[in-house]
């Protein structure tokens, strides 16, 4: 038996950064208060390997990096929070797909929510797709949402969210 049909449910929200992947945030929204969900905002920054650019090493600057993710990350809770959603946010570093896994496991979440970039044929191949690894993987229901071409962000248009 689920003991979570009985008692607050956490939904685990994967975002990318970007405003599209927010749409599953827009849906959530609305079921989100009925349902009694608690939801998790993740975002998962990939190491990125140092690079020459004319001479010269690119380095990763993590530090920079971690400080974006979570600029990114409060005011998109916060929004929630205003609206009455009980959240919580967190950070990881590494490969999407295993971090958004391990988040979950350790989370104890009944759901995985997230938005799909929608590739096919060479750009799948090419990019892989984060979203088909965690469906594939999940010990959870996985809840995907189609990212639109354009979408307006959650942090930046708190008013706009619900219409």
């Amino acid at each position: 038996m689920n003991v979570s049909m009985y008692g607050r449910k956490r939904v685990l929200v994967a975002l990318d950064g970007s405003s599209s992947a927010e749409a599953v945030v827009r849906f959530l929204l609305e079921i989100a208060g009925p349902l009694d969900m608690t939801l998790m905002l993740l975002r998962v920054l990939e190491p990125i390997s140092p690079a020459v650019a004319d001479g010269v090493v690119v380095i990763d600057d993590l530090g920079a990096r971690q400080r974006d993710a979570e600029e990114y990350l409060a005011p998109v809770a916060a929004a929630l929070r205003a609206r009455g959603i009980s959240v919580t946010w967190a950070v990881r570093h590494g490969h999407p797909a295993d971090e958004i896994l391990a988040a979950a496991d350790e989370s104890n979440v009944d759901l995985i929510a997230m938005a799909t970039h929608g590739r096919t044929g060479l750009g799948r191949l090419l990019f892989g797709s984060v979203a088909e690894a965690v469906l594939r993987r999940a010990p959870v229901p996985v809840f995907m949402i189609r990212q639109p071409s354009e979408v307006p962000a959650v942090a930046a248009r708190p008013e706009a969210q619900v219409r």
